[in-house]
């Protein structure tokens, strides 16, 4: 059976849509069958798929790409399970119906958090509503620093990753071509982090 990750955020701009591709892609590079599904209305996932599929070919992107309404997501997971080892959702930033459905079908919930005051107090509402669900949930320090700002916030994070995504330009840079760090430059700093966030999710999933 497929174990599904969430990627949710009551914020907007938290870097969700670039989190899923990095760990779908990385997920395929491990040997695991994937299924990517897009539930945001604002579709960043699906235009990075798009460019994807230009960049290596249509069924050669090393995964199942799905963009659907959120209503429609029950069907669209049904038919993933099936032939997925993981299901990735990118929900839309707000904790709505849609978002909600994505959390309480999940096996485990990232929740990308930058180090900011309104990012902190956003990401508390996204994981209370998963507590609420008994749901196996992580908050994953994105676009991290190593400034005062940035640690002080990090340290009152609760149910955090050990793993964080730095503050990198490659993180944006790749996104916007159809690809990931781990295969552009994977000896890069940024390759080195996902590869250690991959490392923690399978981690969680065996739990």
């Amino acid at each position: 059976m497929a174990k599904i990750i969430t990627i949710a955020q009551q914020k907007g701009g938290a870097g969700k849509s670039t989190v899923a591709a990095h760990i779908a892609v990385a997920l395929f590079q491990q040997g695991k069958r994937v299924t990517l599904i897009d539930i945001d209305p604002q579709g960043s996932l699906t235009m990075w798929h798009n460019l994807r599929e230009e960049k290596f070919g249509k069924g050669y992107t090393g995964m199942n790409f799905v963009s659907s309404s959120g209503w429609r997501l029950g069907a669209a997971l049904s038919t993933a399970k099936t032939n997925s080892d993981f299901v990735v959702i990118d929900s839309p930033p707000h904790t709505e119906t849609e978002a909600k459905s994505a959390i309480r079908a999940a096996d485990l919930v990232i929740i990308p958090m930058q180090p900011s005051p309104a990012d902190l107090w956003a990401t508390q509402a996204t994981l209370d509503f998963a507590k609420s669900e008994k749901k196996l949930a992580r908050v994953l320090l994105n676009r991290h620093s190593t400034s005062k700002v940035a640690r002080d916030i990090a340290g009152k994070v609760d149910c955090s990753m050990a793993a964080t995504l730095g503050s990198r330009v490659l993180f944006s840079s790749c996104f916007s071509l159809g690809s990931c760090v781990t295969e552009t430059d994977p000896h890069s700093q940024a390759a080195t982090e996902v590869k250690a966030l991959i490392q923690e999710v399978l981690n969680l999933s065996d739990a």
